[in-house]
């Protein structure tokens, strides 16, 4: 499976448009699954002109349980706790904090009684949707937490998981902002990683600390600058230049942009003669040409 991830760090760089539109046109020619991993803040449906994602699959996160007839309170589980989601209180049996319990299970291993009854709690829901736009049909997976939720790295790792368990051609991942570990676990053993920025202070300033992530990862990087022409494009280009970034890509701040968001419809789809579609059949010929190697 090719695995594409587009990712920009600072929320609001155009990540989804160009996700959208990337997979929309590979889809022309290859099975495409679309990953929405921003489960915070899923839209890649909204952009796709999908209205109802469906009825999804639980995202099940590991809670350990006490059995208090087998517990001797000998604290092991506090120990191997390194959230801090078990707390021994005196010689009772410990107490479980669950907005604490990274869900790893080294207390359930760990007990030396059997003490530990694995359960879960429900992070929030994976949606899988058929969507056909244009001369292109594609999987979407979408990934939404729940409202309060703050196991966002899990939650990621299960929706990832579970795109690429459908066994297609081409993976493309659609991150959520930041430069957590939730972004690390999303663009793990991409083939491409697509990073995204702005031309302003704030762009630049994320887009480095994901060209360092993805440095580290070992990946190969290309840049889109969105919104060119809103400002200096050339001290980006200079940053990702000294990373060693070579496939640049630069969207002009376009109408047909703006428009494409209006009519929920791939701007490559909508306007496939605008100078934001030709960019993207670029980048699009080139992955295929990557794939191909």
């Amino acid at each position: 499976m090719f695995r594409v991830a587009v990712t920009g760090g600072k929320g609001g760089t155009g990540k989804t448009f160009v996700a959208v539109n990337i997979a929309s046109l590979l889809a022309r020619r290859h099975q495409v699954v679309l990953a929405d991993l921003d489960i915070e803040a899923p839209n890649d449906h909204i952009l796709l002109g999908v209205d109802e994602l469906g009825e999804g699959e639980d995202i099940k996160l590991f809670l350990p349980f006490i059995d208090t007839s087998r517990c001797t309170s000998c604290g092991v589980c506090a120990k191997v706790c390194d959230a801090g989601a078990l707390l021994m209180p005196g010689k009772s049996p410990p107490l479980v904090l669950p907005r604490l319990c990274s869900g790893c299970m080294a207390c359930y291993y760990a007990c030396p009684y059997k003490a530990i009854i694995p359960g879960y709690h429900v992070l929030g829901h994976i949606h899988i949707n058929k969507v056909h736009k244009g001369d292109s049909s594609l999987t979407l997976v979408t990934g939404i937490l729940r409202e309060g939720e703050e196991h966002i790295a899990p939650g990621v790792y299960r929706v990832k998981m579970r795109a690429l368990s459908l066994q297609t051609e081409v993976l493309v991942i659609d991150t959520g902002p930041g430069t957590g570990n939730h972004i690390s676990i999303a663009l793990k053993d991409s083939d491409v990683v697509i990073v995204v920025t702005e031309p302003t202070p704030l762009g630049r300033h994320d887009m480095e600390a994901i060209l360092k992530i993805v440095k580290n990862l070992g990946l190969r990087t290309w840049l889109v600058i969105n919104r060119d022409g809103i400002g200096n494009a050339e001290e980006s280009i200079k940053i990702a230049s000294s990373y060693g970034v070579k496939n640049i890509f630069r969207i002009p701040y376009h109408r047909d942009a703006i428009e494409s968001y209006y009519a929920r419809v791939p701007v490559i789809a909508l306007k496939p003669e605008s100078p934001v579609s030709k960019i993207f059949l670029q980048m699009a010929g080139l992955l295929e040409e990557v794939m191909a190697q």
